[in-house]
């Protein structure tokens, strides 16, 4: 979305301090980044299951020492093309547990596109915590797209968490309200989220929540499955005020 628009003025936002870390080296600092992330692609082991877990657990161990360098920007990023379908999941310790995935040759950096992401970013404000945080920045003149961790279908879809937070129920009726708040200050927003009703055709969680809104059922594919016969198309919400 940011990339697709690009304002003259614009801020992301998001929990995720390494993905956050990740965004602001490759604004800064690209060249360096790229060097840390072809090292890692070129000392990487002849048993590349055993190179991927150990540099799982050197990039835990830099998590938990809050060790937001360039280093862990490129681990970011490599584990994320060889993990298991590009899932981001951490445990309740916030440690990151995907396990890595089955790819031939999968393009770990383009750095073309790298250097090309680093210039429209360096017109972008980045931060990191709550989306609460955001209000001030928003105006009538403002767009602002939600991008929350989505509802799960059924009670073990969840795949743990996106942080070490959780994001339930509760928070999800919290988020609507600030969403209140944004559309009050007259600027236009637009959310996703997932469709309850594909498994469950009573379930108006988010129809009642966004009453009042506009609420789009849209086609998306379904990626993140164990199972390749679960795999397949669902229907998403956009929910908008125009």
């Amino acid at each position: 979305v940011i990339f697709e628009l690009l304002p003259a003025n614009a801020l992301i936002n998001d929990i995720n301090m390494a993905l956050i870390n990740a965004y602001k080296h490759i604004r800064n600092a690209p060249e360096a980044f790229l060097k840390a992330v072809s090292k890692l692609d070129t000392e990487m082991w002849d048993d590349g299951k055993e190179y991927y877990y150990s540099l799982r657990e050197h990039y835990n161990d830099k998590l938990m020492k809050a060790e937001y360098d360039v280093e862990l920007a490129a681990l970011f990023v490599f584990i994320n093309k060889h993990c298991f379908n590009g899932l981001y999941r951490v445990n309740k310790k916030g440690l990151y547990n995907v396990p890595m995935g089955k790819y031939k040759n999968p393009l770990i950096c383009d750095e073309k596109n790298i250097l090309l992401i680093s210039e429209k970013l360096r017109q972008v404000k980045i931060e990191c915590g709550s989306y609460k945080q955001c209000l001030s920045f928003v105006d009538a003149e403002t767009f602002v797209y939600f991008d929350p961790p989505y509802r799960p279908l059924t009670p073990t879809a969840s795949f743990t968490s996106y942080t070490e937070g959780s994001f339930n129920d509760e928070d999800q009726r919290e988020l609507a309200k600030f969403v209140t708040e944004v559309a009050d200050k007259g600027a236009l927003f637009a959310l996703s989220n997932s469709d309850p009703k594909n498994v469950d055709t009573g379930d108006n969680f988010f129809d009642e929540l966004y009453e009042g809104y506009n609420i789009k059922r849209i086609g998306a594919n379904r990626m993140i499955n164990s199972k390749g016969s679960k795999r397949g198309r669902v229907t998403e919400l956009l929910i908008s005020n125009f």
